[in-house]
């Protein structure tokens, strides 16, 4: 099926095939006919099938321009998801010329009542930011056509669902009302029984995102091993993008700025960073001047970046759910991934609840040693000096080169060179991470299988040798592909950040970003 099956107009299909889609996913495919007819939609859909072109083009073609007022209320979890929500429209409608404004938490809500004064007619926004709106009266949305709640089950978790009620209660009940869900629990189905009408169901299970597509492995080790191992494991698979997930907002802290202190490029996202701060760290992550971002679950919630090859587990999680969401940051768009888990003794457990939700038993990794650890950083270096020989103007440093000739032989050159790239001094400065409290220990649990030794060596490929200049947002690189070169593909599409919880009232309504702990299911990010 092609997008000009489906009833859009012509404008809207231009600016469609102008971002390079010609085949709707089938989200979009099942979705987009059902809303140009008006039917509400139940959709279950995971992160990354499209979703937001699914609901976004059609409103688009039903925006009346002639209409000053609200006509479409896109209701987001998050302050990112809902950024790059308004930022897909926004591109999608480019000659539709509809009017799009998003309003969240963290940002001044003066500009935000400043925006809003140009009349917008779709409107994107978080809970909490949009009900201090409706109560300032700077949002109306009694002529609202079209209600989207976007990632319900999100919102039920962070505790949202009350200020969702409130708000659909401020539409027309005439509204069309779309909601999309990974699950379907009983609160989120409650909503479709009692603000939808007939409500047309749509199941798309995303391929990109099974456990399938992702070769999945384990290391068991001790609390105080995790973060050896892990730089051993980077330096053996030279992972081209790569993820990592830490528990606690300490905790990735710590290990962001200790892989920048041992020269990688990295940097971490938590719910204590401004909003304008994650936005610049995940910008460069997808335009690859990051290679590693070390995130906790709340603030990676929705990330789809595009090319992201590994997702290492530095902390297993506590519900299996949140291990499948992680390790979907790859394996995507048809391409292979691959995701390593740190598990301790302690947390067997929870490692064989992961294998029975995935029904994939994860492979037993032998942690790399040192040696093979440097035979990795050595082939990523030699590769970057390659690249280097292939841009450099030779005669621009003819003298320079005759004079060092002289001085030393060419093997002495570039075994200094290769010291240099391969960063050997920062490899052996000691990082100290904080241990974190265990998992609490399962009823009945055992003590703990066997190790494996499922690790592969060898076939070390190189990288783009980025260096550091000791920032955790522009540190200094270990890039490259990782040992069968596999590359994740598809197109960027958009991330999610977190909010942060007092006693699990929200904060998003305020312009700060204070206190409290972020929670996912049963897991804080403290």
């Amino acid at each position: 099926m092609k997008f000009t099956e489906l009833g859009l107009d012509e404008d809207i299909l231009k600016a469609v095939l102008d971002n390079g889609y010609d085949e709707p996913t089938p989200i979009q495919a099942e979705t987009i006919p059902g809303v140009l007819e008006g039917k509400d939609i139940i959709g279950q859909a995971q992160t990354g099938t499209g979703k937001t072109a699914a609901f976004g083009l059609p409103i688009l073609q039903n925006v009346d321009l002639d209409n000053p007022n609200i006509q479409a209320i896109i209701i987001s979890p998050t302050r990112e998801l809902a950024a790059q929500t308004q930022a897909e429209i926004f591109k999608l409608g480019k000659y539709k010329k509809a009017k799009v404004q998003v309003v969240y938490g963290g940002s001044d809500i003066r500009r935000q009542i400043n925006a809003l004064k140009s009349h917008p007619q779709i409107v994107v926004g978080t809970p909490g930011r949009l009900l201090d709106h409706i109560g300032r009266k700077t949002i109306r949305l009694d002529h609202v056509k079209t209600l989207v709640l976007d990632e319900a089950d999100d919102m039920l978790d962070m505790g949202f669902l009350p200020d969702i009620e409130h708000i659909i209660e401020q539409t027309p009940s005439e509204r069309q009302t779309l909601l999309f869900s990974a699950t379907m629990p009983a609160p989120i189905k409650k909503i479709g029984v009692k603000f939808m009408t007939d409500p047309k169901q749509i199941t798309v299970k995303s391929k990109e995102l099974t456990a399938d597509l992702v070769d999945q492995y384990y290391v068991r080790s001790k609390e105080f091993e995790k973060f050896d191992i892990l730089t051993r494991v980077l330096d053996v698979q030279a992972p081209k993008l790569a993820v990592i997930f830490g528990r606690t907002k300490r905790r990735v802290d710590e290990v962001s700025k200790g892989l920048v202190t041992r020269g990688y490029n990295a940097a971490g996202i938590h719910g204590d960073l401004t909003q304008q701060r994650r936005m610049s760290i995940l910008r460069q992550f997808r335009e690859g001047q990051l290679d590693i971002l070390v995130a906790t679950d709340v603030a990676a919630r929705g990330l789809d970046i595009s090319g992201v090859t590994h997702v290492y587990n530095y902390d297993i999680p506590q519900d299996p759910e949140s291990y499948v969401h992680r390790i979907g940051r790859t394996g995507r768009a048809g391409a292979t991934g691959t995701s390593v888990t740190f598990v301790t003794n302690w947390e067997m457990d929870y490692l064989r609840d992961v294998e029975h939700l995935t029904k994939k038993r994860l492979l037993p990794m032998k942690p790399p040693t040192e040696e093979e650890a440097f035979a990795g950083r050595a082939a990523m270096a030699e590769q970057s000096i390659e690249e280097l020989v292939q841009k450099t103007d030779v005669a621009k440093f003819e003298e320079q080169v005759d004079h060092l000739l002289e001085q030393h032989d060419a093997k002495t050159l570039v075994a200094a060179l290769l010291n240099e790239v391969t960063k050997s001094d920062a490899s052996e400065i000691k990082v100290k991470i904080t241990p974190e409290r265990p998992l609490p220990r399962k009823k009945g649990g055992n003590k703990g299988g066997k190790g494996g030794g499922g690790y592969r060596g060898g076939n070390h490929r190189g990288g783009n040798g980025r260096r550091s200049n000791g920032n955790s947002s522009n540190g200094g690189g270990r890039g490259g592909k990782w040992n069968n070169d596999r590359k994740g593909g598809g197109k960027s599409r958009f991330g999610r950040d977190d909010r942060n919880h007092n006693g699990g009232k929200r904060n998003d309504r305020n312009s700060g970003n204070k206190g409290g702990s972020n929670r996912q299911f049963v897991i804080k990010e403290k």
